[in-house]
């Protein structure tokens, strides 16, 4: 039976719901009344159920479905503006004792390299990404209890704060790893860490259970329900997110809105991002051995109908897309991307040969970060390492509160003008930094802030360029 307020994972995310929203979808996939209903309802910017989004997705009318793009676009541009967040992962450790048949980390790949870093090396690696110029980090961690325990994350943790380098620090370690305890989540609360994220791979149970043999991943409704032992032990930014090319995607679509229903009904706030990531090549997994894969076209109408669906919801793509796409779904939905990423344990300090690679799948997008600020500046978006919500406390709900009422332009636009004035004054090519010089003056122009915030970043832009950085909005 489905009830979004159980805290039961075969309830909030029942089985027989998403084959009925998908049954409903399929017959009103063409009822061009209902989908123009469901879009006036979208144009409010409140969003949408999982069965009325999965209408839209199924949608097969050409001019219907450039509305639903359209209406993606104009929502991203009132919840988000022309700002996107900048982060990088950190891979800490590929040992891991899961079975996972999609992943090259899997526990009965014998050939691959297994690598744990030592704090030492973390501190090189945290290094090599200051110099990059990043602010936010992203670490990632196989699952094994002797080799990867919590404790091993919280020192790792630790270490990343700590280091500070020339202008560089890292200002937020977001974490992805195991599903876990609620006294483990409130040991990674207490470190200070950002968002929470755990993708659920699949959420059809049974194909869940076979593409994770072996390993306490096995076990579909603890790793389901660990959102909500995130939340009850005090991290109210979590991040959603499945993995494309695992299941048939009108499914994973429903069950990730469900998924973020679910939240908002029992806590009052859904999750901070959805990640929308595709099965990639890495050593001894061929993609194509699933037979669930999505074309780009696919891969971007998801992106503009988890955007109306989720208007409040950050989105993350990564660079297993390739440059083209990742434009694409900019423009749909997608406010945080990463840049000059490494998915290869030690591959910022000292990578390793690529014949030893060790990386969890294949990148796409393989420019450096600084190539990457210029392409996006160039097509007219705001690059910004910005992290001052969480230093300032507007997590969960008192975020999601002010992102829905459409006010988050009012701190986070002024901060991402001045934390990209800092990455142009320390780590941008000449090129770079002329482009984005301009940039900020034309920004500077269209600020609607009040005038005193106005006048605020005017200061702090020439402190920043005299080597201050004491500014927090």
């Amino acid at each position: 039976m489905y009830n979004p307020k159980s805290l039961d994972a075969d309830e909030f995310i029942s089985h027989e719901e998403i084959l009925d929203t998908l049954k409903y979808a399929d017959e009103n996939k063409n009822n061009l009344e209902l989908v123009d209903k469901i879009l006036e309802k979208a144009k409010l910017g409140k969003g949408l159920s999982h069965r009325e989004a999965s209408v839209l997705l199924a949608c097969e009318n050409e001019d219907k479905n450039n509305e639903i793009f359209e209406l993606a676009k104009k929502i991203k541009q009132e919840y988000y503006g022309n700002r996107i967040v900048l982060f990088a992962p950190l891979y800490l450790s590929n040992y891991c004792v899961n079975g996972c048949v999609y992943c090259p980390y899997h526990a009965k790949n014998k050939h691959i390299p297994r690598r744990k870093l030592t704090q030492e090396e973390i501190k090189n690696e945290v290094i090599a990404l200051q110099d990059m110029g990043h602010k936010r980090l992203a670490i990632e961690a196989g699952e094994d209890p002797v080799n990867n325990p919590l404790e091993y994350i919280l020192e790792s943790i630790k270490t990343i704060y700590g280091i500070k380098h020339k202008n560089g620090s890292i200002r937020r370690v977001n974490v992805n790893i195991a599903a876990t305890t609620v006294e483990n989540y409130k040991k990674l609360h207490d470190a200070g860490i950002g968002t929470y994220i755990l993708f659920q791979e699949t959420y059809h149970k049974e194909s869940y259970e076979k593409l994770h043999p072996t390993g306490p991943k096995h076990n579909y409704k603890y790793h389901t329900e660990a959102m909500d032992r995130a939340m009850q032990g005090g991290i109210d930014d979590v991040g959603l997110g499945v993995l494309f090319g695992l299941e048939l995607y009108r499914y994973e679509f429903a069950g990730l809105l469900m998924h973020a229903e679910h939240l908002e009904a029992v806590y009052g706030v859904g999750p901070h991002t959805i990640s929308v990531p595709r099965i990639r090549r890495a050593d001894d997994i061929d993609p194509d051995v699933f037979d669930n894969g999505i074309d780009d076209d696919t891969f971007a109408k998801i992106v503009a109908c988890i955007r109306i669906a989720v208007p409040y919801t950050g989105m993350i793509v990564s660079t297993r897309e390739s440059a083209e796409c990742r434009k694409r779904v900019l423009e749909l939905g997608v406010s945080q991307i990463s840049g000059g990423s490494k998915t290869s344990v030690g591959g910022y300090f000292n990578p390793m040969p690529e014949k030893e690679e060790s990386a969890q799948f294949d990148v796409s997008d393989r420019r450096p970060l600084d190539e990457v600020i210029k392409w996006l500046m160039e097509l007219g978006y705001l690059p910004s390492f910005c992290t001052a919500c969480y230093r300032n406390g507007r997590t969960g709900d008192r975020f999601m509160e002010i992102c829905k009422e459409k006010q988050i332009h009012n701190f986070c636009h002024p901060n991402a003008i001045l934390t990209l004035k800092e990455y142009l004054e320390d780590y941008a090519s000449e090129e770079t930094k002329k482009v984005g010089n301009d940039l900020i003056q034309n920004e500077l122009r269209i600020l609607e802030s009040p005038e005193c915030v106005k006048l605020k970043v005017a200061e702090d832009l020439k402190k920043i360029e005299e080597g201050g950085r004491d500014y927090n909005f």
